[in-house]
Parts: structure tokens; C-alpha cells; sequence
């Protein structure tokens, strides 16, 4: 369990951060890059629940929010580590069937969609971008770094479902917001 009494501890002064296995690496590494991105890509998703309120989405991003704790416990373990916190298949299945459960109801796309709608949908397609650097900086990590490829998976499902759920919500507060092409052409 974690137990955190004192916030600061000044180890970072030096610009370098600890990981799980005891190593520290430069705040600049594509490691701390990679935790970085998860951390606001989280932080997205609070933004997300917030204006969305209560309800079925926002439960289960609430879950989502757990299971990237549990990534970026993945990302902060390089090797291999006895007992480390790794994200698992169950944890990206979940997801799909998700994705599939929220997809079922939904119109097929004519168009593109434009990031747009209510406070809740547009901080979910936010959330979905901010998700995809994330994955981008962890396949960069991954390039240089074993990395567990469930974590690549779980981010790359994760932007899905983002982009599922939007259209979800949408879906009840008259649909999405349609790109037009040409549409501002004088």
C-alpha cells in the first residue's frame, strides 16, 4: 500500500526521478516523458468525469482512471521485476467489449467528427487526444526500451473507447458534430 507523509523530498532537485526498482533516470528520458503523458492523460479523463456528472460513462472512467495508475506503475518498472504491477489482457479486453457495448447503439460515421458538442464530449474527444500522445510517447519509449506491449495496447484501446464514448454521450444531446468539407471556402 502506499503511504506518502511528506509530498516533497527534494531527491528530484537534481533533475533525476527514482523508479519502482530503486533506479533513477533523468526527468528529460523517454520514461519520465512516458509517465508524463499517462499522468495528464488521467488527469483529462478527472476533467471529463467532472462535466459529465453522474452516469454509466463516468463510472467507467472512473476504472479507467484506476487502470492507469496501474500503468504507469507499468511504465515506472523497467526489466523484469518480480511482482511489478503490469497491465494485463483482461484490463484491454474490458475495454473492447466496452467499446462494443456503447459502438451497438450508435449510427455509423458519414463523416468525420469534429471535437466539438457539450463540456462533457469535447473533454472526452480532449482526453481521447491527450491519450494518443501518450501512446505516442510510450511507443517511443518501447523503441528504445522492452516494454510490456499490453501497456501499448491498453493506451491504443483506450483513445477508442474515448472516441466511442463521446459519440455515446453525444448520441443523447442530438448527436455529433459533423465535419463539413469545404464547408469555409469563400
Amino acid at each position: 500500500m502506499v503511504k506518502l507523509n511528506k509530498i516533497y523530498t527534494k531527491t528530484g532537485d537534481g533533475g533525476t526521478a527514482g523508479l519502482v526498482d530503486g533506479s533513477r533516470v533523468s526527468k528529460s528520458s523517454l520514461r519520465m516523458t512516458a509517465i508524463g503523458e499517462v499522468d495528464e492523460a488521467n488527469a483529462a479523463i478527472g476533467v471529463a468525469i467532472a462535466a459529465l456528472g453522474l452516469g454509466e460513462v463516468p463510472e467507467r472512467l472512473l476504472t479507467i482512471q484506476n487502470d492507469l495508475f496501474d500503468l504507469g506503475a507499468d511504465v515506472a518498472t523497467p526489466g523484469d521485476v518480480d511482482g511489478a504491477l503490469r497491465i494485463v489482457p483482461e484490463q484491454v479486453e474490458r475495454l473492447e467489449r466496452e467499446i462494443d457495448g456503447m459502438n451497438a447503439s450508435l449510427e455509423p460515421l458519414t463523416s468525420f467528427i469534429l471535437p466539438s458538442g457539450s463540456a462533457g464530449v469535447s473533454a472526452l474527444h480532449l482526453a481521447r487526444a491527450v491519450v494518443r500522445r501518450a501512446e505516442r510517447a510510450a511507443v517511443a519509449l518501447g523503441e528504445q526500451e522492452v516494454l510490456n506491449p499490453q501497456l501499448i495496447s491498453y493506451l491504443n484501446r483506450l483513445s477508442d473507447h474515448l472516441f466511442v464514448a463521446a459519440r455515446f454521450v453525444a448520441s443523447s444531446e442530438g448527436g455529433d458534430v459533423l465535419w463539413k468539407p469545404g464547408a469555409t471556402r469563400g
